[in-house]
């Protein structure tokens, strides 16, 4: 598969989260929530984000804080869940947005439990009740550190505004738990274990298909997987021709996420698991043209004559 990665205000790669802020003699440093409360915001809807206005600037804290400007009334989120909120981001240094969500056709989600999560993105978003909105100042420690990012103009000692709608905590299955589906001859079979990569039995005679053969050998009957929603799903993928794995989430114990037809990963996947269920587990058989193409993966081991097959679980759909 391709490698994915989530927005990139969200993720970032450890050791980039070293050192506290520097606060100008002119900023406002309170890094109590008090602060936040001279942070204006106001309007918005499900497609536009609300307007922000900053007390100063630049509008910096030392220790970042988090405000709740309207409290909702659903389920308080943990830091093992996984959460969909719509949020507009600003540069505190000046005011200017980086990153609206808001335009988008559906709402981003974060892992909360996910160990590379923006350290400022997670406090601010655990424990706030779903239906709120809250304001956070994320503090340079807690978002991009002594390096900044150039690419999204953030520099070293810039404070991170967000204002975010908490809209719902995404439930993820531990496994697939639809029914049994029966099996078509001249397919791999599957043998799926809770800690371990999946096993296959390849057929003799299989040749390469035409196109990606999707087989259900579970069916679910949850939450239907569509273009531009995100999917999480447990997999094992493993080359036909040698019955070698090549990579597991199951191994790894983390389910993987992607946004479906967005190219994050390959073909097979953007396309054949369009119109499958939350519970579903799919067996995949992926010519070269639909997986990692004449160039195969290096990394993985993929030629670029190899047909892969994998088997799918999946968890949840937001």
């Amino acid at each position: 598969m391709k490698s994915t990665s989530l927005r990139a205000v969200a993720v970032l790669a450890a050791g980039a989260l070293a050192l506290t802020a520097c606060g100008s003699d002119d900023a406002n440093t309170d890094p109590g929530a008090k602060t936040l409360e001279k942070i204006e915001v106001s309007g918005g809807s499900d497609t536009k984000a609300p307007t922000v206005k900053l007390p100063s600037s630049p509008f910096t804290v030392e220790t970042s804080a988090t405000r709740v400007i309207d409290e909702g009334d659903g389920e308080v989120t943990t830091d093992k869940q996984i959460v969909q909120t719509e949020y507009v981001l600003l540069n505190g240094k000046d005011g200017k947005s980086l990153d609206d969500t808001y335009k988008a056709e559906i709402a981003p989600t974060f892992d909360l439990s996910n160990e590379q999560l923006m350290p400022g993105l997670k406090k601010a978003l655990t424990g706030q009740k779903v239906g709120s909105r809250i304001v956070s100042a994320m503090a340079p420690a807690d978002a991009f550190g002594d390096t900044g990012s150039e690419q999204l103009g953030i520099g070293a000692t810039d404070t991170l505004i967000l204002v975010a709608d908490i809209k719902k905590i995404v439930e993820v299955k531990e496994k697939a738990d639809g029914k049994p589906v029966a099996a078509k001859a001249g397919l791999p079979t599957v043998k799926v274990s809770d800690d371990k990569a999946a096993t296959f039995t390849m057929p003799k005679g299989l040749t390469t298909p035409k196109t990606t053969i999707a087989q259900n050998l579970l069916a679910g009957d949850g939450d239907t997987v569509e273009k531009g929603k995100t999917i999480y799903v447990h997999y094992t993928g493993a080359t036909l021709k040698n019955n070698k794995v090549f990579d597991s989430s199951v191994e790894r114990g983390t389910p993987f996420s992607f946004t479906v037809g967005q190219g994050q990963v390959i073909k097979a996947w953007d396309e054949d698991l369009i119109g499958k269920k939350v519970g579903d587990r799919v067996l995949l058989i992926v010519p070269p043209a639909d997986g990692y193409g004449k160039t195969g993966n290096e990394s993985g081991g993929i030629k670029g004559t190899d047909v892969l097959v994998f088997v799918v679980d999946i968890l949840g759909v937001a």
